[in-house]
């Protein structure tokens, strides 16, 4: 049994470990981390150099770290690092994994076989892809992410309304779109080359932290390569610990979040989910004096009036029920969510009964009551 809590020391997170993945990851806690994202080798199974039209060479990656003898071996590296990734998880944590149609595939299936509950997957849909020089395929102008949580009894932390307000009140998609890292953010060696061939966008990274993590939670990478999620994770307030068996990328990692500054704590506070505020039955409002049994709600449009009953139901045509099964009966649905579908009159202007909530939880001590600045 994982225990609840297994906090990673201060002293052992905002580091780079230089060592072999397994070994490494073998040597953390039991149930000690938020959060990983791993960024795997692809198994690309490149056979030959690829050439451009103009015999120019493309910039690929063909490093011996990406190299796998069949599928065989691949499973069985992949399956081991999942497997001590779920082991070093929290019971409520979660992963990220990314990969192309070489391996993702592969990747799913082991989640799967492990013990750990996919939640989506996500299409990061480049905006500037690498051309496909041969015509033999269509251009590969995406990789898909994986998100799943331990198991499935997991409560992974999901920001949602803050995932709705980055994407201007609209629900947040499983297609993202983001260019592929260039440019400054792009970590080039002594010879102006790209120190790593696969570094991921911050932006990419930013997302995922912003959506499934909170400010202080630790994140692991087992494949940190030039440091992108640790980079991002400082910037955002979040702990962090990456491996990386090779020391010239774990070297430039160190040396890029070194430069890193971290925001200030008061702008990393993400929007609070409603449905992790507490509960207020619509009769509490009744019971406290908010809405008097007698009064009438309506709809948007006041074309319908319902009475409040003393027991907290509505009664509308000869029926009656809760706000929530009268709403959905007087519109002909199967469901409504009747703290908006509601409203009450005050001077002439209808508002949403859901509005009362907060007033019922401040006189039941639930939330604080809002601070008054005095002006000067």
């Amino acid at each position: 049994m994982v225990s609840r809590r297994c906090p990673v020391p201060s002293q052992a997170a905002n580091r780079v470990i230089v060592d072999d993945c397994l070994k490494a990851l073998r040597g953390l806690p039991e149930g000690s981390c938020d959060l990983v994202f791993a960024d795997p080798p692809y198994n690309l199974q490149l056979a030959s150099d690829l050439m451009r039209p103009n015999n120019t060479r493309v910039d690929g990656v063909d490093d011996a770290w990406d190299k796998f003898s069949s599928f065989a071996e691949y499973d069985q590296f992949t399956r081991a690092w999942l497997a001590e990734c779920r082991r070093v998880l929290k019971p409520d944590g979660a992963i990220w994994v990314i990969g192309s149609y070489h391996n993702v595939f592969r990747l799913g299936v082991a989640l799967q076989d492990l013990g750990f509950w996919i939640q989506n997957d996500i299409v990061w849909r480049k905006v500037n892809p690498m051309p496909n020089f041969r015509g033999k395929r269509f251009t590969n102008a995406h990789e898909t992410l994986i998100w799943a949580t331990r198991d499935k009894r997991s409560r992974a932390t999901f920001n949602y309304e803050s995932m709705k307000a980055l994407n201007d009140d609209i629900q947040m998609r499983s297609d993202w779109l983001f260019p592929i890292c260039s440019g400054p953010e792009r970590l080039k060696d002594e010879g102006g080359r790209k120190a790593h061939p696969t570094q991921k966008p911050e932006a990419l990274l930013h997302r995922v932290l912003l959506a499934s993590t909170k400010p202080g939670d630790v994140i692991l990478d087992p494949f940190f390569g030039t440091g992108t999620t640790g980079a991002v994770a400082k910037r955002l307030g979040r702990r962090w610990i990456g491996i990386e068996r090779d020391p010239d990328y774990a070297k430039a990692a160190k040396e890029r979040i070194a430069k890193v500054r971290p925001l200030p704590p008061s702008s990393l506070e993400t929007q609070k989910s409603k449905r992790a505020e507490p509960r207020v039955p619509f009769g509490t409002i009744i019971e406290l004096g908010i809405l008097e049994p007698g009064a009438m709600l309506l709809d948007v449009r006041a074309r319908i009036r319902a009475e409040v009953k003393a027991d907290g139901t509505l009664a509308y045509g000869g029926n009656q029920g809760s706000i929530h099964r009268l709403g959905a009966l007087v519109q002909g649905k199967s469901a409504c969510n009747g703290w908006t579908f509601w409203h009450y009159e005050v001077e002439g202007t209808l508002k949403p009964i859901d509005s009362l909530r907060d007033k019922a939880k401040r006189q039941l001590g639930l939330v604080s009551p809002p601070t008054v600045v005095a002006a000067e």
